[in-house]
């Protein structure tokens, strides 16, 4: 994330309007989608002056490029969006499937905004109390209405691991634990993951999390590396861990199945998306392929 989130200024009403009013860039999202130009793929941004008639009460201010400043909207619920003419080719998509073939600064930008309108949209009233709340501070706060409350809520991440569970077999062949959900498309693996439950470390959850979903004791836990994954508010964090048991049972409402794979098996394996049967790799924008690739090459 390259914008600068002015985390002092956008506390300033007047600050804001000043940055709504300049060189400002606005991404519209509907329905937890965002706006893109579907034939160049690439994000697009609209101009103050085209999104002046919205109700702007509601804008997030995401940051500062330089001079520029960049907002996000979500008109899911206005009225006015019937009548907002889009450049040729602009539809609302899920960031998903557009996300790799987008700059990393540009995809960074419509996560957060993505995931910042869904956290407003989800959280109308105060956890304390029950009565509404308002967006403030530019959108990265809400401020419950009661006068005796007046609770602040702020975005929170869900903090999920996920891991590559990997075992030295007695043949000398290292192999890797995969397993696949039965809604996931066909002959796709991944990694094991789950979310971290109250009052356990990351290492706690790893372990605890493969035991659950394939019965597997695992130890040597070692984190490797993170990603946001706002879909809808996650920050997956990547670990490597070492098998200690093999035999492979697992829940049924936690995977369909799971299997140990080794390097030779793996190369074998079609890319996400492929139309055609056999074993095949997650998305190349995935953790779970980011660790799987740390493995391969190792």
């Amino acid at each position: 994330m390259h914008l600068n989130r002015a985390s002092s200024e956008r506390k300033s009403n007047d600050w804001i309007i000043a940055q709504m009013r300049g060189d400002s860039h606005w991404l519209l999202i509907d329905d937890d989608k965002n706006l893109v130009d579907t034939e160049t793929c690439q994000l697009i941004t609209l101009s103050f002056s085209e999104v002046k008639e919205f109700h702007l009460d509601n804008a997030v201010f995401l940051g500062l490029d330089g001079q520029e400043s960049y907002f996000a909207l979500d008109i899911s619920k206005s009225a006015n969006k019937d009548h907002l003419t889009l450049p040729h080719g602009a539809h609302f998509v899920d960031m998903r499937q557009v996300g790799p073939q987008l700059p990393p600064t540009m995809a960074s930008v419509g996560v957060l905004a993505k995931g910042l309108c869904y956290w407003h949209n989800t959280h109308q009233f105060c956890g304390r109390c029950g009565t509404k709340n308002i967006s403030v501070e530019a959108g990265h706060a809400r401020k419950c209405l009661n006068p005796e409350c007046r609770h602040m809520t702020f975005p929170r991440t869900d903090p999920a691991v996920i891991m590559l569970v990997t075992h030295m077999f007695s043949d000398g062949i290292e192999r890797c634990l995969l397993g696949r959900q039965a809604q996931w498309p066909d002959g796709v693996y991944s990694t094991l993951a789950g979310f971290v439950d109250p009052a356990e470390t990351l290492e706690q959850a790893v372990i605890r999390e493969v035991k659950e979903e394939a019965n597997i004791d695992v130890a040597e836990v070692k984190y490797l590396a993170s990603q946001p994954w706002p879909f809808p508010s996650s920050l997956m964090l990547g670990f490597i861990a070492k098998a200690t048991t093999t035999d492979i049972a697992v829940e049924q409402d936690e995977l369909d199945h799971a299997q140990w794979f080794s390097r030779s098996e793996l190369d074998a394996f079609l890319e996400w998306g492929v139309d055609a049967p056999g074993f095949k790799l997650t998305r190349k924008d995935s953790i779970s392929r980011y660790l799987l690739e740390h493995w391969r090459a190792s």
